[in-house]
C-alpha cells in the first residue's frame, strides 16, 4: 500500500453489516431446511397414538403366533413385477386371500401406493413400475384356519443398469 492510500478504519457500520450477513445466512438456510422438513415428510406414524397402544397387546400376540408358524417369506422385484412368496416350515406354498401389499417411501408420501396381488402358480405377483430406492412394505393377506398374515419388511430397488458397464 503507497503511502497516499490510507486504510480506512473498521467501524460499527462494518461490525453490523458482519453481523447481519451472518446470523441473516444461519436464519435463511434454517428457515429453508424447515420448509424442506415440513414438506417432504409429516413425521405422522400412527393418527391416534392412544387407540394404537390399546390394540398393541393384540399385535404382539398375533406376532408371536405368526412368528411359531416358522414361516419362510420371499419378496422379490425385478423388470417391474414384484413377487412374494410364503411357504410353511416344510417349504410347502401357503395358500393366501386377499393378499394386499402397502408400499411406502421412508420419507415421503409423495409415492405411496397400496396394491393388490394376484396368484400366479404357488406365489403372488404385480405388475408396478417402482422408482429405484429404499421401499418399506407391509404385507397384510387373510390365512384360511389362521390369524390374518401381517408382514413388515424394506425392499430396495436397484437402478436400472446402465448399457456397457
Amino acid at each position: 500500500m503507497s503511502e497516499e492510500q490510507t486504510q480506512r478504519p473498521f467501524t460499527g457500520k462494518h461490525m453490523l453489516i458482519i453481523i447481519i450477513l451472518f446470523f441473516g445466512t444461519i436464519f435463511s438456510v434454517n428457515i429453508f431446511m424447515a420448509t424442506k422438513a415440513t414438506q417432504s415428510w409429516t413425521g405422522l406414524v400412527v393418527k391416534n397414538s392412544y387407540v394404537a397402544s390399546q390394540q398393541f397387546n393384540e399385535k404382539l400376540a398375533a406376532s408371536r403366533a405368526q412368528a411359531e408358524l416358522n414361516l419362510k417369506i420371499d419378496i422379490s422385484y425385478s423388470d417391474g413385477i414384484l413377487k412374494f412368496f410364503l411357504a410353511d416350515e416344510d417349504n410347502v406354498a401357503v395358500e393366501l386371500k386377499d393378499v394386499t401389499i402397502a408400499l411406502t417411501r421412508p420419507i415421503g408420501t409423495k409415492l405411496d401406493r397400496t396394491l393388490t396381488l394376484q396368484p400366479v402358480h404357488t406365489w403372488y405377483e404385480v405388475a408396478e413400475e417402482l422408482p429405484a430406492g429404499v421401499w418399506n412394505v407391509v404385507i397384510h393377506a387373510l390365512m384360511p384356519g389362521r390369524p390374518d398374515f401381517n408382514y413388515r419388511a424394506r425392499l430396495i430397488v436397484a437402478p436400472p443398469a446402465i448399457p456397457g458397464t
